[in-house]
């Protein structure tokens, strides 16, 4: 099957796409690495009346240090993100993911803020944002308006953005000396979607973790935080009694849902499996 027919247009600044997408309304699609939109439209499950080729945008590009945050274009790749020296040292959650993120050519072109506009739930991308505190950094019509992962993820690919507007870039808090991360998926092959995954973060002081953040995905419609179990670990000596507290609770305030080759017991079981190893790498 081959796509519907479309107008494609390349613009060269962001008010100029801006005003495209705003002219084109919602018959309109943005594309950059375009590794999920080019199959939706060789399926003919989206049939824009126009691309708007954003690739030429140096607003959405780049990596840069600004203050406390590391700010990541939206239009930066992932295979960038996992060679980048300023994530490596500022943000080491992103590096850990990167390589489980599909196969290498998928990663050459595939972007940052595709990833998190499409908001799939079994992606890697939304559920770090979630952990490392996010701040989306989105313009549209009516100027610059910033939304915090946590806010940003509404439903299954559904997210705050809006028709008319672009996400330009993510800002991160850099990580502090003392932070230790996890990121791990159990998936049937490496490259295949994760049947669940954590991404985790948090401050280590001896045995001791504070500011603990855990976020599962491929569980939901979205990336979900394990609130209670956070609390649970915030603050307390990691040991074998813990953990079982830790994954007692995030069981019960996680509800898996099933996909089409597992089902939601199994992922219910993997949510433990997954913080238990988490904690145990966290204070290791």
């Amino acid at each position: 099957m081959k796509a519907a027919a479309f107008d494609y247009v390349k613009p060269k600044a962001l008010p100029e796409a801006l005003s495209l997408l705003a002219e084109a309304g919602e018959d309109a699609r943005l594309i950059a690495g375009g590794q999920t939109l080019l199959a939706t439209l060789n399926m003919r499950l989206s049939e824009p009346s126009v691309l708007i080729d954003i690739t030429d945008i140096a607003e959405l590009k780049g990596i840069t240090l600004v203050g406390d945050h590391l700010r990541i274009g939206a239009l930066v790749t992932h295979t960038e993100i996992e060679d980048s020296q300023l994530i490596a040292q500022h943000a080491p959650l992103l590096k850990a993911a990167a390589p489980h993120i599909a196969h290498r050519a998928i990663r050459n072109l595939g972007t940052w803020g595709g990833s998190l506009a499409y908001g799939d739930p079994a992606a890697e991308w939304p559920a770090c944002s979630l952990t490392l505190s996010a701040i989306m950094i989105i313009h549209g019509p009516s100027g610059e308006r910033r939304i915090s992962a946590q806010d940003f993820f509404i439903d299954l690919y559904t997210t705050s953005l809006e028709p008319d507007e672009i996400l330009v870039a993510t800002e991160i808090p850099i990580a502090s000396s003392n932070q230790v991360f996890y990121f791990h998926e159990l998936a049937r092959r490496h490259g295949d979607y994760a049947v669940a995954g954590l991404a985790a973060v948090a401050k280590k002081q001896d045995d001791v973790l504070t500011d603990c953040a855990f976020t599962f995905f491929s569980i939901g419609a979205t990336p979900v935080m394990a609130i209670q179990a956070q609390k649970i670990v915030n603050g307390q000596a990691v040991n074998l009694d813990l953990i079982t507290k830790a994954v007692s609770a995030a069981r019960s305030e996680i509800e898996a849902i099933a996909d089409i080759t597992n089902s939601a017991e199994a992922k219910q079981h993997l949510i433990g499996v997954l913080l238990e190893r988490g904690l145990k790498h966290l204070v290791s």
